[in-house]
């Protein structure tokens, strides 16, 4: 009989995480995940308040417009809208509760005008 002896070593491979490693990683994932909601929901104000403004301008810059509402209406709206739009560009880094009050703000002026301009289909 031969004498050949065969034998498989195991190693820990250096480059795997270790479980305290994976655990802070975790906690790490989750406390970001709380930052990241945040960051999404000012987000999606800011972009809510920009969509908002801009489709007042446009609204009120149409040819039907100077149809349906005065000259006051139209110059209100735009210069809320403007205003709206310098603060905004002033304010990149505004929280969510402040995108929520300028629409809010916005909407106090506008609402109204664009009533009259689309009618009663503006809820």
């Amino acid at each position: 009989s031969t004498s050949n002896v065969k034998s498989i070593g195991i190693t820990n491979n250096s480059s795997r995480l270790s479980e305290a490693e994976v655990k802070r990683m975790v906690v790490e994932a989750e406390r970001f995940a709380t930052e990241d909601a945040k960051v999404l929901e000012r987000v999606q104000a800011k972009n809510s308040l920009e969509t908002y403004t801009y489709s007042v301008k446009q609204a009120v810059e149409d040819r039907d417009a100077y149809n349906k509402l005065s000259s006051d209406d139209i110059q209100a709206a735009l210069d809320k809208a403007g205003d709206t739009m310098a603060w905004m560009d002033s304010n990149q880094s505004a929280e969510t509760d402040e995108f929520e009050l300028k629409r809010t703000e916005l909407e106090t002026i506008t609402k109204p005008i664009m009533t009259k301009l689309h009618g009663a289909a503006v809820a």
